[in-house]
C-alpha cells in the first residue's frame, strides 16, 4: 500500500539467491513498497485532524464521526454520509511524458471532493490507489504529496490509501490514479436541486484550465499538429511551457462552497451546485435540473481562459465538440436564490473564487440552455 503496510512485508530473498523463485523475481519490490510508507508519513500526517485515530501503517485508517461538542466545533443532528471516486484518466500519461507527480495528486482529490460538495457535503477523508509498472519511491512520494496537499485544500484527511506494483499490466514509467472520498452532511440541508425554482441565479466559478477532463483528446491534438510539450507559446499568455500549462491541478472548490453553506445556518440559499468534468456545461448541468425548469447561460457571461482557445485552433475542434469536452472556463456552479446572490458572490469571492453571473433558472424541462 502506498499507505499501509502491504502483504508480505518479511524480508525476501535477493533475486538471484538460491533456486528459488522470488517476489522479486516478477518485477515486484517489496522493500520499495515499504520504503514509500516511511517516505509519505509526514505528508499523511499534516491533514490529520483530531477526528483521525489509530497509527500510521495499520490495515486501515480510522475516522471519528459522531463526536462530541466539546471537542469540535459543530454536530450534525441527522447525518448523511456522501462518497464518490474518480480518477484523473490519461492526464497521468502527460505527467509520466514530462517526469512531473506532484499535480496529479491534487488532481484526484479535486475529482472527488468536487463532486462530493455538490450535494451539500464537507469533506471527511480520502484514500487514494496508485497502479505502477514498477515501485519508485521518490516518484510515490511525489503522487503522495500532491495528494496530501489537495487534501489540505479541501479540509480532508489523508486516510489510507494503495500503491499495487503490477509489472504485468502497467508499462515501465506508467502509473494510474484513482481514489475515493467521504463527506457529511444534514439530511435536511442535501442540495440536490429539487428545491431550485425559476428566477434563481447562476453563479459560475472559474477553473484554472483544462483541469483533468478531455486529456486523451488534448493528447491527440499535441500528437496531430506537432506541439513542444517544453515550449513556451505566446498565444497561452503564460510564462510556463506548454506541459506546465496543461498540468495545472484542478482548482479544489470544498472550502469556498462549505463556507457559503454554513454561511447561511437557517436559510437554504443555495438550491442547486455542479461541478464542470467530462461533458462539459452541456452534459453536467441538466443533471442538477428538476423537470420544470431549464439553466439559461449567456456564453458571453464570461472569458473563454486562451489554453481553449489555443487547443481549438490547432486541433481545428468545433465550438460544439469544445463544449461538450471541456470545462471551457466554468469549473463550477452555484444556483442561488435571487435575493441572496450578491452576498454569495461577495463570500466566494471572498475567500479567492473567480465569481461570475453566468444567467438564471427559467421554466423548462431539464434542460441547459446556452447562448
Amino acid at each position: 500500500m502506498s499507505q499501509n503496510k502491504r502483504n508480505g512485508s518479511a524480508p525476501r530473498t535477493k533475486a538471484g539467491k538460491g533456486n528459488g523463485l522470488t517476489y522479486a523475481d516478477t518485477g515486484v519490490d517489496i522493500e520499495a513498497g515499504d520504503e514509500v510508507v516511511d517516505r509519505i508519513k509526514g505528508h499523511m500526517r499534516k491533514t490529520y485532524g483530531p477526528r483521525v485515530l489509530g497509527k500510521h501503517g495499520a490495515f486501515a485508517g480510522m475516522f471519528r464521526l459522531d463526536y462530541n461538542e466539546k471537542l469540535f466545533k459543530r454536530n450534525y443532528r441527522d447525518p448523511v454520509l456522501v462518497s464518490c471516486t474518480d480518477g484523473v484518466g490519461s492526464k497521468v500519461k502527460l505527467a509520466c511524458d514530462l517526469g512531473i507527480y506532484n499535480t496529479v495528486g491534487q488532481d484526484v482529490v479535486a475529482m472527488n471532493v468536487n463532486d462530493l460538495i455538490v450535494q451539500g457535503a464537507e469533506p471527511l477523508f480520502f484514500l487514494d490507489y496508485i497502479g505502477v509498472h514498477k515501485v519508485d519511491p521518490p516518484v510515490i512520494a511525489d503522487i503522495v504529496e500532491g495528494v496530501a496537499d489537495g487534501c489540505h485544500l479541501s479540509g480532508a484527511a489523508l486516510l489510507g490509501g494503495e500503491t499495487a506494483e503490477l509489472p504485468d499490466l502497467y508499462a515501465p514509467g506508467e502509473f494510474d490514479l484513482a481514489g475515493f472520498a467521504v463527506g457529511v452532511c444534514e439530511l435536511s440541508r442535501i442540495v440536490d436541486g429539487s428545491r431550485a425554482e425559476v428566477g434563481d441565479v447562476i453563479l459560475g466559478l472559474a477553473s484554472v484550465g483544462v483541469h483533468s477532463n478531455g486529456y486523451s483528446l488534448v493528447r491527440a491534438v499535441i500528437d496531430k499538429a506537432k506541439l513542444d510539450v517544453d515550449r513556451v507559446y505566446p498565444d497561452l499568455h503564460a510564462e510556463q511551457t506548454l506541459g506546465q500549462v496543461l498540468l495545472t491541478p484542478t482548482r479544489i472548490y470544498a472550502k469556498s462552497i462549505v463556507k457559503a453553506i454554513r454561511k447561511y445556518k437557517v436559510k437554504q440559499v443555495i438550491s442547486a451546485m455542479c461541478h464542470v468534468t467530462g461533458g462539459g456545461l452541456p452534459g453536467n448541468v441538466p443533471r442538477v435540473l428538476n423537470d420544470e425548469i431549464d439553466a439559461k447561460i449567456d456564453r458571453k457571461s464570461w472569458d473563454v481562459p486562451p489554453v481553449f482557445d489555443f487547443i481549438q485552433k490547432h486541433g481545428n475542434v468545433d465550438d460544439d465538440e469544445m463544449l461538450r469536452v471541456f470545462n471551457m472556463g466554468i469549473g463550477y456552479l452555484v444556483v442561488v436564490r435571487p435575493h441572496f446572490a450578491d452576498s454569495v458572490s461577495k463570500l466566494l469571492k471572498k475567500q479567492g473564487e473567480t465569481v461570475v453571473k453566468l444567467g438564471k433558472i427559467v421554466k423548462g424541462s431539464g434542460k441547459l440552455q446556452l447562448k
